[in-house]
């Protein structure tokens, strides 16, 4: 996620909302190595035994609502005795603008009884747990289905909303809260601008029913629609492994290519849209491209980008980006974070740098921004590795975990010279491809660069004890 402004002048951010409670989050994954990390060739693959989601939405007539239904399997690597979901659209900036997720069913073979839980989140809830009728050991597979209602509040700067004749959700279903290695992850709710979820990757199926004069744009490599039956058609994609999903519904103009890597990018506006879809399309094909050449293949078969409207900003989702402002750097910053939370996933309440400072930092590649800003940047208060809970206001987790984030790396990488810094970058990913990334995973791949090290421990980023001796 970025608001419109550049990140480093994020103090004249407009979003400013009321503070939250300090949390003090669980460890992650314990790593079998705790040294320099070994750079995989080719890059690691996604879990064979990773959840199966299918999603199966259906956007009435007046777009305001969406009902579904969400099959799950899943093979836990730990034992448990439930499954929990995380109900995104319940935070509190996100219900206060009208939009509501609610379980209405919930069924399987091992399920026993399901119920919400509070967790700073609006009612109903913002965490579902499903209790199972055994304990579930390492291993072993079992399959729920969650029957839903999302209700869509009004066009803003979010994930979720209905505005002029086009509908949008992201994170619209019950999000499975696990980190593989740990388990549930129970993170509070906030109060300020920005992502609190985990998630694992999972090999994703979405099918969505539209009324049949509207396109969607979605997560995945999408197929042809229906045709169309009673007023409307069905549109079905896939992505092998996705940590959520978004989807756009509205009358959108589209325009596609692929770039040199093979990498297929569609785009689409709206009617009488600010955004002229073919520069829409080189800017998406040119972030791709030139992202790729810095940090490794793009870790997506296709990537989509609907362009919403000018509501301030641009949210990621895997192989999708919704683009709330016709301005290339915050899109630039949404395709880096493909690799940065959409492949390499993490703790986005714990370690949102993992994902955010390294997109910002990605956009900073792109568009270099004035070394004095860097400096001024780099110089502020506060730890880039702070928990999003420690932060009171929305400015000041921009102006640290983005802003200051962005110069560390930046500098950290001017300390150590570009191409080594470069290429322990593309070890951390290539290393930690579809897992959940810890502080301590970077510390392993700089290991080897100690002023790079000296940087991002000055910034908080990383700790002593992220990093080997």
């Amino acid at each position: 996620m970025t608001p419109r402004r550049r990140l480093v002048a994020v103090a004249l951010l407009p979003l400013l909302l009321a503070g939250c409670t300090s949390f003090t989050p669980h460890t992650g994954a314990p790593k079998a190595d705790s040294g320099r990390l070994h750079c995989p060739a080719p890059r690691a693959a996604p879990d064979p035994h990773r959840p199966v989601m299918r999603l199966d939405f259906r956007l009435s007539d007046d777009l305001a609502t969406v009902t579904g239904t969400e099959d799950v399997r899943f093979t836990p690597d730990v034992p448990t005795s439930e499954l929990v979901f995380r109900l995104v659209p319940n935070d509190p900036t996100s219900s206060a603008a009208g939009n509501r997720l609610t379980v209405d069913s919930v069924r399987g073979a091992d399920v026993a009884a399901g119920g919400y839980q509070a967790d700073g989140a609006a009612d109903p809830g913002g965490l579902y747990r499903v209790r199972l009728r055994h304990r579930l050991t390492a291993g072993s597979t079992t399959r729920v289905t969650l029957g839903f209602t999302l209700h869509l509040g009004r066009g803003a700067f979010d994930r979720f909303g209905t505005d002029r004749g086009t509908s949008w959700w992201a994170s619209g279903a019950p999000l499975l809260a696990w980190e593989p290695g740990v388990g549930w992850v129970r993170d509070p709710f906030v109060r300020i601008l920005g992502e609190t979820a985990t998630s694992p990757a999972a090999d994703t199926h979405i099918r969505v029913s539209a009324p049949e004069a509207l396109t969607v744009l979605m997560t995945g490599a999408q197929d042809p629609p229906s045709a169309p039956q009673d007023g409307r058609r069905t549109w079905t994609a896939a992505e092998p492994a996705a940590r959520d999903a978004s989807v756009a519904v509205g009358r959108f103009s589209t325009r596609a290519a692929r770039t040199p890597d093979g990498v297929r990018v569609t785009v689409g506006v709206l009617p009488g849209s600010d955004l002229d879809v073919g520069r829409l399309l080189d800017w998406t094909t040119g972030a791709v491209t030139r992202l790729a050449g810095t940090l490794g293949a793009f870790p997506y078969r296709t990537l989509t980008v609907p362009y919403l409207g000018e509501y301030g900003g641009g949210i990621e989702y895997p192989s999708s980006v919704q683009l709330a402002a016709a301005n290339r750097p915050v899109l630039v910053h949404e395709v880096a974070h493909m690799w940065f939370y959409g492949m390499v996933g993490d703790d986005q309440f714990r370690d949102p740098w993992l994902d955010e400072a390294f997109a910002s930092y990605a956009e900073g590649l792109v568009d270099p921004p004035p070394p004095a800003d860097l400096q001024r940047a780099l110089k502020g208060r506060g730890d880039v590795g702070a928990a999003i809970g420690d932060f009171p206001k929305s400015d000041d987790y921009f102006r640290v975990v983005y802003g200051k984030g962005e110069a560390a790396l930046l500098t950290a990488r001017q300390r150590a010279g570009a191409a080594a810094f470069d290429a322990a970058v593309r070890c951390y990913v290539n290393a930690n491809a579809w897992t959940i990334a810890t502080p301590a995973d970077v510390g392993g791949a700089l290991a080897a660069l100690p002023a790079a090290v000296r940087v991002l421990l000055d910034a908080g980023a990383l700790r002593p004890g992220d990093v080997p001796r």
